[in-house]
């Protein structure tokens, strides 16, 4: 059985490029275009694993990484944070609220799926 992502973004153009390119890779993609629509997703079936946009409406993606973590249930999830906001603190700030890994708009495509590969790799 394939991994199932969900990608958090308000962005439309990353959406689709993220969306095609995991579902390429063989994963079940899911999307959500705000923090309250991921974090109703993440309720109803959580993924493996979380994109997740910092900047987003309704519910940030500081916000919503903390709301996971709180929840034992989801411990295994994995969360990978996407922002445009790469300085030190904020990568320290995603981190500490419990991302497993942090990647600065603009990323390499293929250093995303090979970050996504190796976090579920042991899952």
């Amino acid at each position: 059985m394939s991994k199932r992502v969900l990608i958090a973004d308000d962005e439309p153009n990353i959406v689709i490029s993220l969306e095609f390119l995991l579902q390429q890779a063989g994963y079940q993609v899911q999307v959500a275009h705000d923090g309250q629509q991921a974090w109703e997703a993440i309720q109803r079936e959580p993924p493996d694993l979380l994109l997740l946009d910092v900047m987003m409406p309704r519910l940030s993606g500081y916000d919503l990484c903390q709301k996971i973590r709180e929840n034992p249930a989801w411990q295994a999830m994995r969360i990978v944070m996407l922002t445009a906001k790469g300085r030190e603190v904020e990568v320290s700030k995603g981190l500490a609220l419990g991302a497993d890994a942090y990647i600065s708009k603009p990323f390499s495509t293929q250093e995303l799926l090979a970050q996504v590969r190796d976090l579920l790799a042991d899952t």
